[in-house]
């Protein structure tokens, strides 16, 4: 019983590091050409990862779309057309440097607008006259009148 319990605890073991076997092979024609996949997968973010490059991610969007790039690459597109290509399938958040446009302009103003507007009520709040320092009101300071 303790052999079968060993081989079961062998298997078990070896399934769990057959997914770090699975290694996705590229076929480049050039060196340059393996140069310029490496250049633009660094620039491309995975999808499904946060904050990993194409290149760094080893999730199985990522390899699909390392096979495109260079699917694309193979069909001779340029590096501007392929990223052309993959901001319109999947947004400007697939570039890790996206353009600016008048569709993500808020997003490249927003943290200058955030410190200017604190700034401006942090200025509007310091010259503002401070209320404290005058004694407190009571009903007894009230003028008398005769009625």
């Amino acid at each position: 019983m303790s052999a079968l319990i060993r081989k079961s605890f062998v298997l078990c073991f070896l399934c769990l590091w057959l997914p770090a076997l699975a290694v996705d092979v590229l076929e480049f024609q050039s060196p340059q050409e393996e140069e310029r996949f490496r250049a633009l997968a660094e620039e491309i973010r995975c999808l499904v990862c946060q904050n990993q490059s194409l290149a760094d991610s080893s999730a199985p969007l990522a390899q699909d779309l390392r096979r495109e790039v260079l699917e694309q690459i193979h069909a001779g597109r340029s590096d501007q057309e392929i990223r052309d290509y993959l901001v319109a399938r999947y947004s400007d958040f697939v570039l890790y440097r996206p353009s600016m446009s008048i569709g993500n302009l808020m997003l490249w103003f927003a943290p200058l607008l955030m410190v200017v507007g604190g700034l401006w009520v942090l200025i509007r709040k310091l010259k503002q006259p401070d209320l404290s320092e005058s004694p407190p009101t009571t009903g007894q300071d009230k003028p008398l009148t005769e009625d």
